[in-house]
This record gives C-alpha cells, sequence and structure tokens, in this order.
C-alpha cells in the first residue's frame, strides 16, 4: 500500500506545481512573433552575410583549386623541360664526342700526310745530293783526265824532247783519255 499512497502523494504534488509554461511565463504569440523575427533576421543575415561569404569561400576555394592545378601543371612542364634539357646535353656530349674523334682522325691524317710529304721531300732531296754528287764526281773525273792527259803530254814532251805539233798534242790527249776512261 505504501506504493500506492506515493503514488497518488507524487499525482497530487504535480497538479499543485505550475506547468512548464505558467512557471516562465510564456505566451504563444510573443513566442511567435520572437520565431518571426528570427527567421526574417536569419533569412537578412543569410542573404547578406553567409551568402557572400559561402560565395567567396567557393570563390577562393576554386582560385585554390586553378592555383594548384596550375602548380600541377608548371611541375608537369618543369620535369619535361628538365627531361629535354637533359636529352639536349645527352645529345651535345655525344655531338662533341664525335667533333673530338672527328678531330683526332682529321689531325692524325694530317699528322700521316705531313709525314708522308717531309719523307718525300727528303727522299727527293736525297736524290738530288746524290745526283748532284754523281755530277760533281764527273765532273771532277773529267777535270782530272783533262789535267792527268796535259800532264801525260808535257811528260812525253819532255821524254821525247821535242816540240809536239797540236795535232800530235791532240792525238796524245785522245788516246791517254781513252786509257783513262777504261780505268
Amino acid at each position: 500500500m505504501l506504493p500506492l499512497l506515493l503514488a497518488s502523494a507524487d499525482a497530487a504534488h504535480a497538479a499543485a506545481q505550475p506547468g512548464i509554461v505558467e512557471k516562465f511565463g510564456l505566451e504563444w504569440h510573443y513566442v511567435l512573433v520572437q520565431i518571426i523575427s528570427f527567421l526574417i533576421v536569419l533569412g537578412v543575415m543569410y542573404k547578406f552575410g553567409i551568402k557572400p561569404t559561402i560565395a567567396t569561400m567557393e570563390e577562393r576555394n576554386r582560385k585554390i583549386g586553378e592555383g594548384l592545378k596550375h602548380a600541377e601543371e608548371m611541375q608537369a612542364k618543369l620535369a619535361a623541360a628538365q627531361q629535354e634539357s637533359a636529352a639536349i646535353i645527352k645529345q651535345s656530349s655525344v655531338e662533341a664526342a664525335r667533333l673530338v674523334e672527328e678531330a683526332r682522325k682529321t689531325a692524325k691524317e694530317y699528322l700521316d700526310r705531313q709525314t708522308q710529304e717531309a719523307s718525300q721531300k727528303a727522299n727527293d732531296m736525297l736524290v738530288k745530293a746524290q745526283h748532284a754528287i754523281e755530277l760533281e764526281h764527273r765532273k771532277m773525273l773529267g777535270e782530272a783526265r783533262a789535267e792527268i792527259t796535259r800532264l801525260v803530254v808535257v811528260t812525253a814532251e819532255r821524254v821525247l824532247a821535242k816540240k809536239l805539233s797540236d795535232a800530235d798534242r791532240a792525238a796524245y790527249n785522245e788516246a791517254a783519255a781513252k786509257e783513262l776512261t777504261v780505268v
């Protein structure tokens, strides 16, 4: 029975206490006006405050997105430019190596050609010198023969103790020259 008594006491106590509306003094027409005022303020703030702020934020987000997209494009272009410059450098180094090799080959060919020309000139000079020596030798032999012939004639004149005529002298010279030619 105790629970029954307690339940009836709680009900009496609840009936004796004023409701939340009476306790706070709420009047429905003021609450309705407050709600309408709040909605008007909310609409004005949305139109002039929140909507422009959202539009500005969307515009900034769009610009940031474009900036990021532009940065990615620039990174791609930079990477492509670096690859292109690396390819150009590689091609240039290959070309430089080819030019160096060509220069070496040309220099070797030039050196070989100069060596051959110098060797040919030296051989030509040697042949000319030998020819000059041969001519000089023949000239000296001719002069020696003439001198020996003259000496033989002078000696023959003295031995024979007589003067030879020009015809005899010429005949002795020829005979002596023939003898010396054989030797």
